[in-house]
């Protein structure tokens, strides 16, 4: 039995000159353009095929995979605007159709917005939804303090950042933890700082304690190896250089070159950092 809004396994039933046709039980035989055929393929062959209604109902075959998975959310952009909704590029030869009760904000061609792809199975409707808070929990569970996740930007306010966390919930980087600015729709890693009693979670950017010292040295060691065993960085050098190279703030690249000192791995000199015999190891 096929399913619509997911991938299914099907039989390939012919394949002719503009394409190749597969078998999709209820919904009959449906036809794939040669465009969206990424492999060749025969008569009896299987392929992964993803099932979806269009904007007017009709089911449509695809090879290609979204940009966002019906239960995910994603940066997508605008494409054309009606009276009725958006229609956004997510990956697949139809649009995706965010009715305008759906949309946090008016949308606008050419913009792009982070959007929650939502298949109806009552009326086997997909469309998408900037209104995040209406599929996704704001008290994400299964999670441990310092735990490792994705998260991805979809809001900002004066205190921080509203995120997609694992794509299974919402979650919440305040500003005075950054030591960095944020993008809308920016996708990133990070770590779980609290979770609190009304279940909903706050996040790092970065590992908290030693393990994320420890890391950072490791990478200090490795770009100066690569450099030649010599870096123009001081503790005088913007943080935005330090981020840059390092993706850390100034606080913590310092923290974990005075440990590779005290290793006697490198040395501080006026102009940058050296590294030693026994760093170069």
């Amino acid at each position: 039995m096929a399913n619509l809004a997911a991938f299914n396994r099907l039989k390939v039933t012919r394949s002719v000159a503009a394409g190749i046709y597969v078998d999709a039980g209820e919904f009959g035989e449906l036809m794939l353009p040669g465009w969206d055929v990424t492999t060749p393929l025969e008569a009896g062959n299987e392929v992964d095929v993803f099932l979806f209604p269009d904007a007017e109902g009709k089911v449509v075959a695809s090879m290609r995979r979204p940009l966002a998975l019906p239960g995910e959310a994603a940066l997508l952009k605008v494409a054309a605007v009606t009276a009725s909704g958006a229609l956004l590029e997510w990956g697949m030869p139809k649009s995706l159709f965010v009715p305008v009760k759906e949309q946090a904000e008016k949308m606008v061609k050419g913009f792009s917005y982070v959007v929650y792809v939502h298949f109806d199975k009552r009326t086997r409707t997909l469309n998408g939804s900037s209104n995040l808070e209406k599929f996704m929990t704001t008290t994400p569970g299964g999670l441990e303090l310092n735990q490792e996740v994705t998260l991805l930007v979809f809001d900002e306010s004066d205190l921080g950042y509203r995120v997609v966390v694992n794509n299974c919930g919402l979650g919440f980087v305040y500003r005075n933890d950054l030591f960095r600015s944020l993008k809308i729709g920016e996708k990133t890693t990070g770590y779980v700082k609290n979770i609190r009693e009304d279940g909903r979670v706050d996040f790092y950017l970065q590992k908290p304690g030693y393990g994320r010292i420890l890391d950072l040295g490791e990478q200090i060691i490795e770009k100066l190896r690569a450099a030649g065993g010599f870096l123009a960085i001081t503790d005088k050098s913007p943080a935005e250089e330090i981020y840059e190279l390092f993706a850390t703030s100034k606080k913590n690249y310092k923290k974990a070159v005075g440990g590779l000192y005290k290793k006697g791995l490198l040395v501080i000199e006026d102009e940058g950092i050296r590294l030693t015999p026994a760093g170069r190891k």
